[in-house]
């Protein structure tokens, strides 16, 4: 492949994908709130292996009371 076919793919392929975000908002926004969801995932196991270990009957035991 040449430089000038590798411009020309890469204005092609450039335009393309934003024609999509343009038209499908819907993709972006679900890609950005997964991406989010996985970041505050990745922190709440980090902060947990932080953490003392609790028992699961404490656990039930909260949520009862939260419920």
């Amino acid at each position: 492949m040449t430089a000038v076919e590798e411009r020309r793919l890469k204005v092609l392929l450039k335009n393309a994908v934003t024609e999509v975000l343009e038209e499908r908002q819907d993709i972006l926004r679900a890609a950005v709130q997964e991406s989010l969801e996985d970041a505050a995932m990745l922190r709440a196991i980090q902060a947990g292996e932080k953490s003392r270990p609790v028992s699961r009957n404490k656990i039930f035991q909260r949520l009862a009371k939260a419920a």
